[in-house]
């Protein structure tokens, strides 16, 4: 298992992630939901919704690589959002992680994310599952391939193509129909679409 096998398309990578283990110190959490996103105009897979969209800024420079890299932003000020670098080195593109289930130290997580309901919930949804692993800002950048990263990727085998379902992003305005929105159909942990509002609407047919 190394980075190469993210240096791919960006919704090629998103399959590939899902099924994988991210390891925060103690807590272990299996990913099974994701969204892909791609890059500027002048890479392969120009996407408005994408951070780096518009071109690289110091903001989102981790976005064009190396792959395996970790890119963390804050959403609505409060929720670190954790995504992992995709595409070869020099094109940005990268994974969100959506939601996961925690597969140890679910003791750690639950003190992390004490209004969870259930164990499902506890990185059910982007912020939460930045949450339930302590991922923060200052792990910006971390190569989750280096056997010393407190934060650790565990890819394993690729999940069937069977179990993996597909639809459109959430809470985007741009490109909100691209189905780069992939999870496993058999986890309780997935979370609900939400459309955003600010998003064209579906025209309903006759």
């Amino acid at each position: 298992m190394s980075a190469e096998e993210l240096a791919v398309d960006p919704l090629t990578a998103a399959r590939r992630l899902l099924g994988a283990t991210l390891w925060s110190g103690p807590v272990g959490a299996r990913i099974v939901e994701v969204e892909a996103y791609g890059g500027d105009p002048a890479g392969p897979w120009h996407d408005p919704a994408a951070h780096s969209g518009r071109g690289r800024t110091p903001r989102n420079a981790v976005m064009f690589g190396p792959p395996g890299r970790l890119y963390c932003y804050f959403s609505y000020g409060m929720h670190t959002c954790v995504n992992i670098i995709s595409g070869p080195d020099g094109v940005a593109s990268g994974v969100l992680l959506r939601a996961a289930e925690i597969v140890a130290g679910i003791d750690t997580a639950r003190s992390r994310r004490p209004g969870a309901r259930t164990d499902a919930d506890l990185a059910r949804g982007p912020g939460n599952l930045g949450s339930a692993l302590g991922i923060g800002l200052s792990d910006y950048g971390t190569d989750v391939f280096d056997p010393e990263s407190p934060i650790r990727l565990d890819l394993r085998r690729p999940v069937a193509a069977a179990r993996i379902a597909a639809g459109p992003r959430v809470g985007v305005s741009a490109e909100a129909d691209r189905p780069w929105r992939v999870w496993l159909s058999d986890s309780p942990a997935v979370s609900a679409y939400r459309r955003s509002p600010r998003a064209p609407r579906i025209e309903e047919s006759a």
